[in-house]
């Protein structure tokens, strides 16, 4: 996992051949202007989801982890906590990893909490279990789905 602000973002960009392209998007975009809902950057291989979604507590969370997708999870507006816990310690799943939606729940609890403040990001990558949208209020943010094997 990672914690950043977006002035930061060049530092990552050589970790994924995407990652420059999802960053610029960020950077380049009006991403206020974006309606809440899905937007193919390029293909299946770099989405972005709109979110505008009221916050979860703590104990409404749950942990999730991907396989295709690491996910760049950038906050706009809100004040959001994010928990992160290794997928190898996560040892109480709530169902078999879902193909379809390349997700799969876990009732454990996080073994931490990060605040993520606007304009800051966190990368979480397929070993990462993590929980997102808790905090009060309204959370505004973009969620980046990079393919972690990229057809390019």
């Amino acid at each position: 996992m990672i914690l950043s602000s977006l002035s930061q973002s060049s530092r990552y960009t050589t970790l994924h051949p995407l990652f420059q392209r999802a960053f610029d998007y960020m950077r380049d975009t009006d991403l206020f202007a974006l309606a809440p809902g899905r937007y193919h950057l390029m293909g299946d291989d770099l989405i972005a989801i709109v979110e505008q979604v009221p916050a979860k507590t703590k104990e409404m969370a749950r942990l999730e982890a991907h396989r295709r997708y690491i996910d760049i999870q950038l906050v706009l507006e809100g004040d959001e906590q994010m928990g992160w816990k290794p997928l190898a310690d996560c040892l109480n799943p709530v169902s078999e990893h879902s193909m379809e939606k390349d997700i799969r729940f876990f009732h454990d609890a996080p073994a931490s909490w990060v605040a993520v403040p606007p304009d800051h990001f966190c990368i979480f990558f397929p070993e990462d279990a993590h929980a997102p949208l808790v905090g009060s209020g309204q959370i505004r943010k973009v969620i980046f789905k990079v393919a972690v094997n990229p057809a390019l």
